[in-house]
């Protein structure tokens, strides 16, 4: 007797589907490999002409490829800090009232299946198809450089990258959820769109400009602002994601706040290992999957007291 089929799993496929065959995806991925392609081109033309000279065990070239960059083009993690929430909203904006104004919700649950399989397998298929494509550029990243430069990534290095690639889908993740959300709030899919790009634009052009004009205006020392600005920087995901890959991918970095003499007084310069690194980004991590949680648990309230009509 054949085995009848998961409804769950035959609904993701379904989203899995639908995303990789969107136009919106399709473009998406298309701006963010091209730059990649063309900072890791110019990397690695720098990275060519210092890697004879250095000492390949202690200077974590690998992680250079992610983080350093010539002037030109942003590295990495900056490409990818700027246009991952743009993919997350772009997946998620329209997934439920675009189905509801077509009036295929009501035909997907008039089947014998429960409510929540419809808004999880849109989340599930999302992030399936956002950790395939972060992965599968991180690693396309490190194959070329492998074949170019002739070496291979530490351990410690490999740690690092392996798990900067997962915080970046749980940074999108947090993105999608927004969209989500905003999905299931409006009927209309441009207003939901618009709502989440406001939401992005504020954190990424005015909320640090609002930051260091409170900063400004409440405190005289530069110690104090500079305080200010890291612990108000942290409300953000867009901060909390920069702090993140960036102690993370930058193994000199032993803290997260400033350092009075005394504590600077007879350390020793040197590097932490990949756990040490781990947990200085470990309040990083929780926020920001507590952000995610929250965004996508007020969807899946709204989602499910809504009322389905034909």
């Amino acid at each position: 007797m054949e085995k009848q089929a998961n409804p769950f799993a035959v609904l993701v496929q379904k989203e899995i589907s639908d995303y990789i065959y969107s136009w919106k995806f399709l473009i998406l991925i298309g701006i963010i490999m091209l730059t990649t392609i063309g900072s890791l081109i110019t990397i690695l033309s720098i990275i060519k002409d210092f890697a004879a000279n250095i000492d390949l065990e202690n200077s974590f070239l690998f992680l250079n490829l992610f983080t350093a960059s010539d002037g030109n083009l942003p590295p990495f993690i900056t490409i990818i800090g700027f246009l991952g929430p743009i993919m997350g909203l772009a997946l998620g904006f329209d997934v439920i009232n675009v189905e509801r104004n077509r009036g295929t919700i009501s035909r997907v649950l008039a089947q014998p299946l429960p409510r929540d399989y419809f808004i999880n397998s849109k989340f599930v298929a999302a992030l399936l198809v956002i950790g395939v494509a972060i992965f599968s550029i991180g690693f396309l990243i490190m194959g070329f450089s492998i074949l170019t430069l002739g070496i291979y990534p530490s351990l410690d290095e490999l740690l690092r990258i392996v798990f900067f690639l997962i915080f970046t889908c749980l940074y999108i993740a947090f993105w999608l959820n927004l969209g989500i959300l905003f999905s299931t709030i409006f009927r209309q899919s441009a207003t939901s769109a618009l709502a989440g790009l406001a939401v992005w634009l504020f954190y990424t052009v005015f909320y640090s400009m609002i930051v260091n004009l409170l900063a400004n205006a409440f405190y005289n020392n530069q110690a104090n602002i500079n305080i200010f600005l890291s612990k108000m920087a942290r409300l953000s995901p867009i901060g909390l994601y920069n702090e993140l890959t960036t102690i993370l991918l930058t193994p000199s970095i032993r803290t997260t706040g400033a350092l009075s003499f005394e504590q600077l007084y007879g350390a020793l310069p040197s590097t932490l290992p990949f756990s040490q690194s781990f947990l200085l980004i470990w309040p990083h991590i929780c926020a920001l999957l507590a952000g995610s949680f929250i965004c996508f648990a007020i969807s899946y309230l709204i989602f499910v007291r809504q009322e389905i009509r034909a």
